[in-house]
């Protein structure tokens, strides 16, 4: 991830995540290191299962670790600054597409915890499209089908987690 845009996360969703990277970067990095020690003990890497597993889960989880860094340190913790009634990244959004109401979350995955929410990034084609749109608004984009689509804005508050 080389974008540097500012992600905006409840404190809830900060709280959370600043614990998971603070334990895969400290007890999860020792324990990964204590199972690649104990199968490279096994004898012979080439064939060892259990190494090369543990080498592939140490390589996610340091992805993981890069992914949660870049995203705290660009974070705006708190309420979106987009008011109520205009969509923006953080918004839980309420929009009519195909005669049908759907609601959303704009903006990153990791706001939302356990939620069946959908989420959809500022940055998707519907996301580009309402992104500063306010309640009432009809916008269109195009799909990666090619297919224009029309969507009408019927609600935008901040996501409470």
């Amino acid at each position: 991830m080389t974008d540097t845009a500012t992600n905006y996360l409840t404190q809830e969703a900060h709280d959370r995540l600043t614990a998971e990277l603070a334990r895969l970067s400290g007890e999860g990095r020792s324990e990964i290191a204590k199972r690649i020690e104990a199968a490279r003990e096994e004898g012979d890497l080439k064939e060892n299962g259990g190494y090369h597993a543990a080498k592939e889960e140490q390589g996610k989880m340091e992805a993981r670790i890069r992914q949660l860094t870049q995203l705290l340190e660009n974070a705006t913790v708190g309420e979106p600054s987009t008011p109520s009634g205009v969509v923006g990244p953080g918004m839980l959004v309420t929009v009519e597409m195909f005669g049908d109401e759907e609601t959303f979350l704009l903006g990153s995955r990791e706001i939302k915890d356990g939620d069946d929410l959908e989420v959809f990034s500022e940055k998707s084609p519907l996301g580009a499209a309402i992104n500063g749109a306010k309640v009432g608004d009809t916008v269109s984009y195009q799909t990666p089908a090619g297919k224009t689509v029309e969507v009408t804005v019927k609600k935008a508050e901040a996501y409470a987690g």
